[in-house]
């Protein structure tokens, strides 16, 4: 009863001030909307990271010691010879001027500009690797560029590819953190150099890729999701609810709603000071789907009261009052499933959450007042419903769901199980390349740079000595060397840059190109000697900042991979520890950095936290399910059916997919706040049937599918189409969450009308005849 009087009052309140209801509704908006002038896109990969992530925190001190990471990288391939042509050399010499000119550019290196040491009678000479300009080269100092390049372990498979096709110029970027927009600054400066070389060179391929590069890229995603993806969306749910409701005119209301509701989760973020991001994008998509069933609902009754002689302002208070308890609890329960995703350890999933759980509050509150105000404002018409199943397939349903209940049951667990063995397989892989779709500009480029070139996965590892200077004790340059050998004999990894290699480069230069003095020098003073020797030949803006810290305790390891998964990074990274543990002293040990690095630490721990906020968001439903039933024994029961469709998604998407990333981890706790409505409207009134008709079980579950099963397959197929919208994305941290929970939400409506009954009837299995009683009775839940 508190819910039909409380219905009753709102929907009266609305009804009779619809005018003063609407002005009230579009302040609210108007003051929410202001969030709108905070917003902006994010352009750094590490708003995927909280800022007390240890990986995040580890990789930020060596980026404080050493150069910072962020950069372009040109790609130069040569369609016919090598690199070593002219024409190819000319636009190698172009790139690299150009990179210095790109905005907040710190440093350029090349193939061009290396800094190669040549012994000479007297000393060592230094200088860029290619001197003079390309096109007046003779074919003798070609020769001598090439062999000097291929001889070089710095150069041949980093900055030139191991079959001398392709070459790269990297420019290292200074960028302000207080300028968002500097990313796109260099991405774009980046992109029209590389576009207008690439034109007046038909015969190479230039592109351009760089962690500044991914950066934009991930704003760029997050405004095409916006410029696409909404329209899209807006346009399957007006078709749908045409189609649902069969009248333009009833639509306008309830599409009003979900559009005030859906801006407003977007605006939101600018108060809450949350970025927009690809999966924050996501956010407005997924309130416009999961709030349109309540308005189709309220709209349905008040046509359906029309038809019983009421007024229009009659009919529209009955069917707040009727549907208030249904939509209050199952928008409850999408909130809570909602709020769980803050148990992961990515803030733009708990961005998500937040902005998703306001969103539909937001939904729910306008239902009982917007809603009905415009439903008084605009001439709706009384409209016959459609005609019932009766005993058509609906009913045939339901007479096999209760005659073959106990094969669905064994049924059903044999597919869980089998589910359920899949899904523990499934493997976590988080590489951010891929979360970009073929479609995306930079997703192609770094394709064409793996392919060509070498990979753009890099570990980093900040090697200590343990005392000042001590980069030059000959046992520490050994250790480092060996460490570096044993990297390159590993089967990911295709080029490992080490300050070793720079001292036994000088060593062999100093006695006079000596192939046996490739070696690490015998003293520390030698040592100490090369090193000095080596960064005085060096120009400004190529020095060792990048490779030694300033009091020359430590030296940085920069380590290739090729396009691993997030479990083979980490296999990598463990068998590193060991090694470095097993074959050095500890001030030599360390763990590897770097952006791919985190991203597989971050997935592995997101995994493990999203179980905890799952089991959360099951039992914090499972309760709601209890207070709304009234039932202890069904609000158990309900778990069963919310589970499963969560636990075969997983399993399908191991049999198709295979690999879950960091956000589809989260599919699960987005679905059960969503599928959970189903198995409210089944068993609240498979209740009402029970007390006020005196049905038996099977009686009352029979007429239960035969009521609500029009009604689940609809907001099953709506919902479908909902998060369909969102595997259109061309990033796949949204498109997967949008496969997955297509997958759930699409199955829970089969497992409800499939098992429910049959769990029902194992739940009062000693009272299959007669009717049941309740020490309270839930109030009428309407057109459920």
């Amino acid at each position: 009863m508190f819910y039909d009087k409380l219905g009753r009052r709102l929907g009266a309140a609305a009804v009779g001030h619809p005018w003063k209801t609407l002005v009230g509704s579009l302040l609210l908006f108007a003051v929410v909307a202001l969030g709108f002038t905070r917003l902006g896109f994010s352009t750094d990969y590490r708003i995927f990271f909280s800022k007390d992530d240890p990986g995040l925190d580890a990789f930020n001190r060596l980026e404080q010691v050493f150069t910072k990471t962020d950069n372009v990288l040109f790609v130069v391939k040569a369609n016919e010879g090598s690199v070593f042509d002219p024409e190819v050399l000319e636009v190698v010499q172009e790139l690299t001027e150009a990179g210095w000119k790109v905005p907040y550019a710190s440093r350029v290196d090349s193939l061009t500009n290396f800094q190669h040491a040549r012994a000479t009678e007297d000393d060592i000479a230094y200088g860029p690797l290619v001197a003079k300009p390309a096109r007046s080269l003779s074919p003798d100092e070609l020769a001598a560029a090439r062999a000097s390049a291929v001889d070089e372990p710095l150069l041949r498979g980093s900055l030139l590819s191991k079959d001398l096709t392709t070459t790269g110029i990297h420019v290292t970027l200074r960028l302000p953190t207080e300028k968002p927009e500097a990313v796109t600054e260099a991405a774009e400066s980046a992109r029209r150099v590389a576009s207008g070389l690439g034109a007046k060179h038909p015969r190479l391929d230039v592109r351009v890729s760089g962690m500044a590069c991914m950066n934009d890229a991930f704003m760029q995603a997050s405004m095409r999701d916006m410029a696409v993806l909404m329209p899209i969306m807006v346009v399957v749910l007006l078709v749908s609810m045409a189609l649902l409701l069969r009248s333009v005119i009833s639509m306008i209301p309830v599409a009003t709603m979900l559009l005030l509701s859906a801006a407003m989760t977007t605006a939101i973020a600018g108060w809450l000071g949350y970025p927009l991001t690809p999966p924050t994008v996501a956010a407005p998509l997924m309130v416009l789907t999961v709030a349109v069933a309540d308005g189709v609902h309220i709209v349905l009754s008040v046509r359906e009261n029309l038809l019983t002689g009421q007024t229009r302002d009659e009919a529209i208070v009955a069917a707040i009052a009727q549907n208030l308890e249904a939509i209050t609890y199952t928008a409850l329960t999408t909130v809570v499933g909602f709020v769980c995703l803050n148990f992961s350890e990515s803030p733009p999933v708990g961005h998500l959450a937040n902005m998703t759980s306001f969103g539909v509050a937001v939904a729910l509150l306008y239902s009982v007042t917007l809603l009905p105000a415009l439903l008084m404002l605009l001439p709706i018409a009384a409209r016959p419903a459609s005609a019932s199943a009766g005993d058509g397939w609906i009913g045939w349903l339901a007479d096999f769901s209760l005659r073959r209940r106990g094969v669905l049951v064994a049924g059903f667990v044999g597919i869980t199980i089998g589910a359920g063995v899949l899904t523990a397989r499934l493997e976590l892989n988080d590489e951010f390349v891929q979360y970009f779709d073929r479609s995306v500009p930079f997703r192609r480029d770094v394709d064409f740079t793996l392919k060509n070139l070498s990979g753009i996965y890099r570990l980093e590892f900040q090697v200590g000595s343990g005392a000042p200077s001590g980069i030059a004790d000959p046992h520490y340059l050994e250790r480092l060397d060996a460490f570096a050998g044993w990297l390159r004999a590993q089967p990911e990894v295709q080029h490992v840059y080490s300050i070793a290699d720079i001292i036994k480069r000088v060593n062999r230069v100093v006695h006079d190109d000596d192939p046996a003095a490739y070696r690490i020098p015998e003293s520390r003073e030698a040592a100490s000697q090369f090193l000095l020797l080596y960064e005085m030949g060096l120009p400004a803006g190529l020095d060792l900042t990048d490779r030694v810290n300033v009091d020359k305790s430590a030296a940085r390891l920069t380590v290739t991979v090729t396009d691993i998964s997030s479990r083979h990074m980490t296999e990598l990274d463990q068998r590193s520890r060991a090694w470095l543990r097993e074959n050095t002293p500890p001030p030599m040990w360390s763990e590897a950095s770097g952006p791919v690095v985190i991203f597989s630490r971050l997935s592995d721990r997101n995994a493990r936290a999203m179980i905890k906020g799952d089991l959360a968001s099951l039992i914090l439903i499972s309760l709601c399910m209890v207070l709304v039933l009234r039932s202890l024994k069904l609000g158990i029961a309900s778990v069963i059916p919310n589970v499963i469709p969560i636990v075969v998604g997983y399993g399908l998407w191991k049999l198709f997919v295979g690999q879950i990333n960091v956000v589809a981890t989260v599919a699960g706790s987005v679905s059960l706040g969503i599928i959970v409505d189903d198995t409210i409207h089944f068993l609240s009134k498979y209740q009402q049937l029970r007390r006020k008709t005196g049905m038996g079980c099977e009686e009352a579950v029979r007429a239960t599918l035969l009521h609500v099963a029009p009604a689940m397959l609809s907001t099953g197929l709506i919902l479908v189409l909902g998060f369909g919208v969102l595997t259109l994305s061309s990033f796949q941290m949204t498109s997967h969450l949008g496969w997955l929970t297509v997958l759930i939400v699409g199955i829970a409506p089969l497992v409800d009308l499939l098992l429910m009954p049959a769990l029902v009837l194992l739940v009062h299995a000693r009272d299959k005849r007669a009717s049941l009683s309740f020490e309270t009775q839930p109030a009428e839940t309407g057109a459920l």
